[in-house]
């Protein structure tokens, strides 16, 4: 921030564009239709407004779809095309830290200088022309529209899109000849908006089927894999099924994400990029899915660091003592990423040896695994692991759905949370951009919070009726150095503020110095974002 000549800040030139942006985000919940920026017949206007038809009829387009793990899928498939040669543009949501995540050319972030270029460059033309009929669009559908504009004007030979939301009427869905579409793991999320039923998800994630486009797939429960097959017969949409990928074709590498179910992604990706080599004429036919082996830029491409923050991410605290409060961010909110996210959290923390041990312990959610006393090799003792969740999702997600997967599926590898802390989304709160100032603590409302503590709190002791007075009867405070609990109980604790949550687990690092703490944050992937703005200060 710079001084202005009376001594006051004056926001840098990148500030006043995301103060621009932010002034596109009209409402919080996305289930209210009432905006008209979020019209998508409006799609055309804008798209006309900003000369963009034609120049989206020119880009060589790869669309995808999904609940979970399309935006693996389309990180993997820019860097495969990347290694191959391309110049590429990848489009993907939401950002965690800066909005400029969202627009990446050949792998990297867009300038600051560029950004500001493109987003003037949009925001100016269609302030001019916004009318009642025509209002400005609202925040996801400009940032589209600005991703149009910069992968046109940078003229990429590839680019990657990952739908925003749904797909039928996800603002990425003006693409009217994308070269292939493909659709990853499909599953219940966004039900207030897409539907109750995986048939009806999956109706809306095949939207974005074009005529005689080819359409890619991973194995989907039949509900969802009937309404695919039957979405792209009506079209004459050529779906194929994809198998996850073979590790052994990555000739001893790993992945460049972590998790077993990068696997899955990585075999779309693998299809999604050779058939779009092909339908561009760089590739006589696309590779088989069953073959022995990969091109060595498609093992690259698969393997090399590709940055994907906040899932399945290891982040020590930048605090005196890193190595002792250890964040482990995974933007899971889904049930079935629930499970994957506590899968791979219990095996990050645990060593060989001592996973086959717990992993034969009965369920039992009252005993905590900071008990366990880990050993050197030598036979000394070395400190103890506590592992504290740290959570918060929409309102609009059921936690008795998230929940008790994420703590039976942890429980079933032998690790227990000593302490769970739910906090509010700093950035709900929030314009886009880390120089606004968030809501202070008595601004914010944490009755949604409660409702997570009572769910939580009932999954730890066994679901007695526990209703608010019950819960309410084990209130207490932490002590008063820790900025104050607004309600602890045995086994969670509601914080005003993620601040707040994240000085308690400072403080207890301080006192507690013979204990390692492991904490899970998930639930929300602005969550995951709001914790990589605090610990990397």
């Amino acid at each position: 921030m710079g001084e202005g000549g009376d001594g006051s800040s004056k926001p840098t030139p990148y500030e006043e564009a995301l103060d621009a942006l932010s002034s596109l985000i009209t409402k919080r919940s996305r289930a209210d239709t009432s905006n008209n920026g979020d019209c998508f017949e409006l799609l055309s206007d804008y798209l006309k407004i900003l000369e963009l038809e034609e120049p989206i009829s020119q880009l060589k387009i790869i669309h995808v779809a999904g609940t979970k793990g399309k935006g693996s899928t389309c990180t993997f498939t820019e860097s495969i095309l990347r290694h191959c040669g391309f110049r590429t543009g990848l489009f993907t949501s939401p950002h965690l830290i800066d909005v400029r995540e969202r627009f990446r050319l050949d792998g990297v972030d867009i300038s600051e200088e560029k950004f500001l270029a493109y987003f003037w460059w949009c925001f100016e033309r269609l302030m001019e022309k916004a009318s009642d009929g025509i209002p400005m669009p609202s925040y996801f559908r400009f940032l589209a529209l600005l991703a149009f504009k910069i992968f046109a004007a940078e003229e990429v030979d590839v680019a990657i899109l990952e739908v925003g939301l749904g797909g039928k009427y996800d603002a990425t869905n003006v693409v009217k000849a994308p070269v292939v579409c493909g659709v990853s793991s499909l599953g219940y999320d966004h039900m207030e908006i897409l539907g109750n039923t995986l048939g009806a998800i999956a109706g809306e994630k095949a939207g974005i089927f074009k005529p005689g486009v080819p359409a890619l797939t991973v194995p989907q429960p039949d509900e969802a894999m009937c309404v695919l097959e039957e979405k792209a017969s009506e079209l004459n949409v050529p779906l194929q099924l994809v198998r996850p990928l073979d590790a052994n074709l990555l000739n001893g590498f790993k992945l460049g994400l972590e998790g077993e179910h990068q696997y899955v992604n990585a075999g779309l990706a693998i299809a999604l990029s050779s058939t779009w080599l092909q339908r561009t004429g760089h590739l006589e036919v696309p590779y088989p899915e069953h073959t022995t082996s990969l091109p060595e830029q498609f093992i690259k491409g698969l393997t090399a660091t590709v940055s994907l923050q906040g899932r399945a991410q290891i982040v020590p605290d930048n605090n005196e003592s890193p190595e002792d409060l250890v964040f482990y961010l995974d933007g899971a909110h889904s049930p079935e990423s629930m499970e994957i996210c506590a899968r791979w959290f219990s095996l990050s923390i645990k060593g060989d040896s001592q996973e086959k041990i717990l992993s034969c312990q009965p369920l039992d959610v009252s005993r905590s695994s900071h008990d366990l006393v880990q050993r050197k090799p030598d036979g000394k003792s070395r400190k103890n692991s506590t592992q504290i969740l740290l959570f918060n999702c929409m309102s609009v997600r059921d936690p008795q759905l998230l929940l008790p997967n994420l703590m039976k599926t942890c429980a079933s590898h032998g690790v227990y949370f000593k302490k769970a802390l739910f906090v509010p989304n700093t950035s709900v709160y929030n314009k886009v951009g880390s120089h606004s100032l968030p809501a202070t603590d008595s601004q914010v409302d944490l009755s949604w919070q409660f409702v997570l503590q009572r769910v939580w709190e009932n999954l730890m002791v066994g679901d007695k009726g526990g209703d608010e007075k019950s819960t309410g009867a084990i209130f207490e405070e932490l002590t008063d150095d820790t900025e104050m609990a607004v309600r602890s109980c045995e086994n969670s604790a509601v914080f005003p503020s993620l601040p707040s949550a994240i000085k308690w687990l400072r403080d207890s690092v301080r006192k507690s110095q013979s204990v390692r703490f492991q904490v899970l944050v998930t639930g929300s992937l602005h969550l995951i974002g709001d914790v990589l703005k605090l610990i990397k200060k």
